[in-house]
């Protein structure tokens, strides 16, 4: 047995050999094609620092950076009938919903979430465009029905994150039916006084932008955003003629009346509190980013408490009066 090349060769060429970099460290932009550091890349919320391309960004991830302090609850959703149709193409649906919620770790293509933003309480409701498209199924029409029911209960506003390929297909004409059912629960807030405000993110299709996506009290969209029925190549393949560049997007749509704002997605929140609370009524909130709820309310119990704790601590109010009854007994035996 050769010591040296069988043990002390293979030791020293494992301590020395190069170490192999994870996949997950580095993302590279879709429009420019730069390198990112993945924490640099998830402080600026999935914006690249070199071109300003927003890239896509889930529900959850949106809701930490949008609630203060990254605090929220989750607002139960109705669960409809898994596969009402037993829809089958190349796969069962039920199979497709399995490998859609464990690529996403997600139950459905919209999340339901109810916090504050800048002490504003508001409930917000978000679409997830890498789970089957962000398609809109029943759980969807559930999800906002619920989002808007608990936004009278709370007398707060809405604020929904659109990102749709349209309707799912696999769940047919039930799929359809969202539509209205949508356009019912964005008529309960309307009735109630309380504001509804649609943010559109990338892409924003289909069915979606013909009901609750489009029906919002302030229209808001994230730049370069794909905002349409319709996509342009359906178009130029219908009407056989060339649209102009932009078409269909954030600004394209600004500059044609459809929406209020286009506004970065690294300044939306500062945005959205400044609509809620003047739509609400209430004064200018503080500038900056303001800590949690809870946080702030655990340090202002102690020192509201600290003035009656002192209180009973001091023993020169008990002495006085130990002092003044003696004073009076020596009085009565005289």
């Amino acid at each position: 047995m050769n010591w040296i090349s069988n043990y002390v060769r293979p030791r020293i060429n494992s301590i020395f050999s190069r170490r192999e970099t994870p996949e997950n460290l580095w993302s590279k932009c879709d429009n420019c094609g730069t390198m990112l550091f993945h924490r640099e890349l998830s402080e600026n919320l999935n914006v690249c620092t070199s071109c300003g391309h927003h890239m896509a960004i889930s529900p959850r991830a949106r809701f930490n950076a949008l609630f203060d302090g990254g605090i929220f609850t989750e607002v139960s959703v109705p669960e409809p009938v898994s596969d009402p149709l037993h829809f089958r193409d190349q796969k069962k649906y039920p199979d497709r919903m399995r490998e859609a919620r464990k690529k996403t770790a997600e139950h459905e293509a919209m999340l339901v979430g109810e916090g504050e933003i800048g002490r504003t309480r508001i409930v917000a409701a978000a679409q997830d465009f890498s789970f089957m498209g962000g398609s809109m199924g029943m759980y969807v029409g559930n999800a906002i029905i619920a989002a808007a029911e608990r936004a009278v209960q709370k007398k707060c506003p809405l604020v929904l994150f659109s990102a749709a390929g349209g309707a799912r297909m696999q769940e047919g004409i039930l799929s359809l039916m969202q539509m209205p059912r949508t356009t019912v629960a964005v008529q309960m807030l309307k009735e109630a006084g309380l504001p509804y405000i649609v943010v559109l993110t990338h892409p924003t299709t289909g069915g979606v932008t013909a009901s609750y996506a489009m029906l919002g009290d302030v229209h808001i969209a994230e730049p370069n955003a794909l905002i349409c029925f319709a996509g342009p190549r359906v178009i130029e393949q219908t009407i056989r003629e060339k649209l102009p560049d932009g078409f269909q997007r954030a600004e394209y749509l600004l500059d044609h009346g459809m929406l209020d704002r286009v506004t970065p997605r690294t300044k939306m929140r500062e945005e959205l509190i400044t609509i809620t609370r003047m739509l609400m009524g209430l004064p200018p909130a503080v500038a900056g980013d303001l800590p949690a709820p809870g946080k702030v309310a655990d340090a202002e119990a102690p020192q509201a408490a600290a003035p009656e704790a002192a209180k009973a601590e001091d023993p020169e109010p008990k002495k006085a009066a130990k002092a003044k009854a003696a004073e009076k007994k020596a009085q009565d035996k005289s």
